[in-house]
């Protein structure tokens, strides 16, 4: 039997044929889709769908001149197609992957946004000198030295009331019901 007898055999459902075709091209196809592929299983898995392709669409198969290159063909093909196909995935992953890290980034903005009015809340339940020291330093840019002279206290008053501030907001941010507290009220005195 050679490669035309096949393909006419194969036409009218001769399993015997097809098994002739596969046996003298598969490893063939394999190797060929394999040096664009670079990936064994994929290649494998290109021959076995041309094959299975060619078996079920036998039926149709017109008088082909040259079975070696319609079977090249159709490997190439199909590859394309699989290339194709895996692109179009990739794009809609990359869209929701993107989609996803929008989401997060808005979730990041809203925690952010709730870590400062925590942080305000906390800052306004500080005594009067040390939230004036503490604003000083973190919103306006003074220097310890500089809020001691402004003030007329000592540098050590400063950096005691510094830490002061520090612990209570530290101890706050250990403590959520505490913030939640805090934010309550501060909203309820707005209000009232």
């Amino acid at each position: 039997m050679n490669e035309k007898d096949a393909i006419k055999r194969l036409r009218e459902g001769d399993k015997t044929a097809f098994k002739y075709l596969f046996e003298l091209f598969y490893d063939r196809l394999v190797a060929y889709i394999l040096t664009y592929t670079n990936d064994k299983m994929l290649a494998e898995d290109i021959v076995q769908q041309v094959f299975l392709n060619l078996w079920n669409g036998r039926a149709k198969l017109n008088e082909i001149k040259n079975p070696k290159s319609y079977l090249y063909t159709m490997v190439y093909n199909l590859f394309i197609d699989s290339r194709k196909h895996e692109k179009k995935v990739n794009k809609l992953l990359d869209n929701i992957y993107e989609k996803a890290l929008r989401e997060r980034i808005k979730e990041d903005k809203s925690l952010i946004d709730l870590r400062i009015k925590k942080m305000n809340a906390i800052i306004e339940t500080l005594p009067p000198k040390c939230r004036e020291i503490l604003k000083m330093n973190k919103v306006q840019g003074f220097k310890y030295k500089e809020i001691a002279e402004i003030l007329g206290i000592s540098i050590k008053t400063v950096e005691n009331q510094m830490g002061l501030a520090y612990k209570k907001v530290r101890k706050a941010f250990e403590n959520p019901s505490l913030i939640l507290f805090l934010i309550k009220s501060r909203n309820l005195l707005k209000f009232n």
